[in-house]
């Protein structure tokens, strides 16, 4: 009776030891560098070293709080190194085991057990870091550790049974403290990982959530962001922000003054007022997130202000800051670090989008600038040549004088009215006509003309994409010859485009000039304006195609997506 005694005591003075154990778990789940290392895939010696250090001190610690029995001691040591192995791997159980066990065998109150605790420590160590992979790869976690870490305390006997002399001495030991170290020791390595598990889960479970809401907020205010950055998207945006992460209030400033303000406080910081906050300032001048903890941090002009703690993030366009993303609580010391790291990827992900939004308004600009050079190329020896076309014409062929000047009118009007980013196809093609019409009389009818396929669809495409390109026929491919020549004009429409092709007969183009036809601005404005503006209209494969034969022809292809 008095033995079983003994063996509860000692049992119940184990477990009341799992306070320890619980606190350097908790430790564990909350230190910043712990919880760095434990979610790298890969750690360095550096950072093996630090587990290392912590785990064979845990081992340490377990010793000399352990309870002398018998001239030995029952105690807590194979946590720490067991749970090393666990969760640090291989190099981390093995050096822990080897540090914690030699100290066991070291000290003076090791008794007769010390050498077996020392090899049974190693070997423990070494055996965590075999379960390792396996480990990881169970689902629950906490179960595996104990049952392992009860098949842990059982070897610890066997090796007490075998190598601690004598033996008489070292079986009345196990008697006693067998049980209470194998299942307590057990629960105890258990428990550690229980609960540094479920810290970490809750921290991905929160993550995840906040992930969520972070993709929530750019999905709807993507279409708003995309007209940049004003007091209206503004406005948007913030009261998407304040819906989804439960804010005190959320605004939106440029570099000095307020653009949007929703939630709290709305009644002295409102769009357009001067920026009212030291702590806005401070994100702004230093290019870096800035946390306000106390209502005097903030440092809100109004007395009367609700709001106690916020976090600002700055916004970017390029390499200039155009402004600030603020998130408050009406709460002192309430800014979390979810808050803060929320704050920061939403003031990236919108800044990535403002800088988006400026770049194509840039290139919306170039293009259209581009097409406006590109109308106000007035050749004139083109309108020279046509009016002198045109006087041979009205003495022996009236009409058809009169048919010309109406030509003219509606090539140059069409040239000189303000474009339009996109037209009807058909009246792209009616321009087309015009121009061939007064080259086919200047050519003395040399010049053949073919149309094949519909000309009166309703595709929108962008202005002066075709008469160019037939222009360049004209000029390069059939005006120097004697003969004259032919110019196919193809429209095909299928299933989800419309092709478009200007095929001649002339001169041709070399090869070796063919490779970099669409990369000599100099030479090529007309194509290479065309070529880009496809690109910038449809995307990089729906440029210009060009095939051509030295003394044979070209035919230049382009393809409308009908989506446009």
């Amino acid at each position: 009776m008095i033995f079983q005694f003994q063996i509860l005591d000692l049992l119940k003075t184990l477990v009341s030891q799992s306070g320890m154990i619980a606190f350097f778990s908790f430790i564990f789940s909350r230190v910043k560098i712990f919880r760095t290392i434990f979610y790298k895939s890969k750690t360095s010696l550096k950072e093996k070293a630090v587990l290392i250090l912590f785990f064979s001190g845990i081992g340490i610690l377990g010793t000399y709080t352990g309870i002398p029995v018998k001239g030995a001691l029952a105690n807590t040591r194979v946590v720490g190194v067991f749970v090393g192995g666990l969760l640090g791997g291989p190099i981390v159980g093995i050096c822990s085991g080897v540090i914690a066990g030699f100290h066991r065998w070291a000290i003076d109150i090791g008794g007769f057990t010390a050498f077996s605790c020392m090899i049974s420590t190693i070997i423990e160590g070494v055996l965590a870091s075999i379960l390792y992979k396996m480990f990881q790869e169970s689902k629950n976690k906490w179960l595996f550790a104990s049952l392992f870490g009860i098949l842990a305390e059982v070897l610890q006997m066997v090796i007490i049974l075998l190598t601690a002399k004598p033996l008489y001495q070292a079986l009345e030991l196990v008697n006693i403290i067998g049980l209470p170290m194998i299942f307590g020791n057990g629960v105890a390595i258990g428990m550690f990982i229980a609960i540094a598990d479920s810290f970490f889960r809750e921290r991905e479970k929160i993550a995840a959530i906040n992930s969520q809401k972070v993709l929530t907020i750019a999905q709807e205010s993507l279409p708003f962001l995309t007209l940049g950055l004003n007091s209206e998207t503004a406005e948007k945006t913030a009261k998407i922000i304040y819906k989804q992460l439960n804010l005190a209030a959320v605004s939106f400033t440029t570099t000095d003054k307020c653009l949007a303000h929703v939630g709290l406080g709305d009644d002295h910081h409102y769009c357009g007022i001067s920026l009212k906050t030291s702590s806005s300032l401070k994100a702004i001048q230093t290019g870096k997130s800035y946390i306000a903890n106390q209502k005097n941090s903030i440092d809100c002009s109004s007395k009367e202000c609700p709001l106690k703690s916020a976090v600002i993030a700055p916004l970017v366009s390029g390499e200039r800051i155009i402004g600030a993303l603020k998130l408050y609580r009406d709460k002192e010391f309430a800014i979390t670090r979810a808050d803060e790291e929320v704050a920061k990827g939403l003031a990236t992900l919108f800044s990535l989008q403002i800088e988006k939004s400026r770049i194509q308004e840039q290139a919306c600009l170039l293009s259209r600038a581009e097409l406006k050079a590109l109308q106000s190329q007035i050749n004139p020896h083109f309108l020279f040549n046509t009016i002198n076309t045109v006087t041979s014409f009205i003495r022996t062929n009236p009409e058809k004088a009169r048919e010309l000047l109406l030509d003219l009118s509606d090539y140059y009007r069409f040239r000189l009215q303000e474009p339009d980013d996109f037209i009807p196809l058909k009246r792209e093609l009616d321009h087309v006509k015009a121009y061939l019409e007064i080259e086919k009389a200047r050519f003395n009818e040399r010049l053949e003309i073919l149309f094949i396929g519909p000309q009166n669809l309703e595709n929108m495409v962008p202005p002066l994409i075709i008469q160019p390109l037939v222009e360049n026929s004209v000029k390069h491919g059939i005006k120097n010859s004697t003969q004259g020549g032919r110019i196919i004009i193809s429209v095909v429409v299928v299933k989800n485009s419309v092709k478009i092709s200007i095929l001649d007969n002339g001169s041709g183009i070399e090869e070796s000039r063919l490779k970099t036809i669409l990369q000599e601005p100099s030479k090529c404005v007309g194509l290479i304006n065309v070529h880009k503006r496809l690109i910038n209209a449809y995307g990089l494969n729906n440029g210009l195609k060009i095939k051509s034969k030295t003394g044979e022809g070209t035919e230049v292809c382009l393809t409308i997506p009908s989506e446009f």
